[in-house]
């Protein structure tokens, strides 16, 4: 079975690649729903999040504030850190078991935005990146999230650059322009990976 692993940085379309290929029958290991159901409330990655950071990180509805995480961990590297060290060994284990489980397909997509620098790359066969300029990713985001400019790059900047995502790429999609020409990219790559694999 081929794993492709998919990444990019933030508001490059890598949500939307992963619909189009799902919506091809091609299953998605995505890391970040992983990691939504390891942190609901009474998990126990729920429980060693709050002790560390505190119970102001709860909704009212005793859920995890994510926006309020994502400020943080954005803002302090070491907070960051301690946070990777909780999730990244049980996302790792869950996303191993959903390969397993998945062994018997031709090839699956692995969406793990930060592929590269949470270093899970051994993960998978091939690295597709989605690429797309940065003027572009910030209007998206903006619209998305409603992010100031300077938020959107900071994240950025908490991202692996550009140039090097590229150069460890085996696969690039540019999603510079429509959704037809993402989709038309998409439909060339299934049949090459799914050629791949048949060998």
């Amino acid at each position: 079975m081929l794993k492709v692993g998919l990444t990019g940085g933030i508001g490059s379309g890598k949500s939307t690649v992963a619909e189009i290929f799902s919506s091809l029958g091609i299953t998605i290991i995505d890391a970040d729903q992983i990691a939504h159901q390891l942190t609901r409330p009474g998990t126990e990655s729920f429980d060693e999040i709050i002790q560390l950071l505190g119970a102001e990180f709860i909704r009212t509805d005793g859920g995890l504030d994510r926006k309020k995480l994502a400020q943080t961990v954005f803002s302090n590297p070491a907070i960051k850190g301690a946070l990777e060290k909780i999730l990244h060994p049980k996302i790792r284990r869950q996303i191993e078991q959903e390969i397993a489980y998945n062994k018997d397909n031709d090839y699956i997509i692995l969406a793990i935005p930060l592929l590269l620098e949470s270093n899970f790359s051994d993960l998978v066969d091939r690295i597709l990146v989605i690429d797309a300029d940065d003027n572009i990713r910030i209007q998206r985001i903006k619209e998305r999230d409603g992010r100031s400019e300077k938020q959107i790059r900071q994240i950025m900047g908490q991202q692996i650059n550009r140039a090097d995502r590229l150069q460890q790429a085996d696969d690039i999609i540019e999603n510079n322009s429509n959704f037809y020409n993402l989709k038309n990219a998409i439909s060339q790559l299934h049949l090459q990976y799914s050629e791949i694999a048949s060998r």
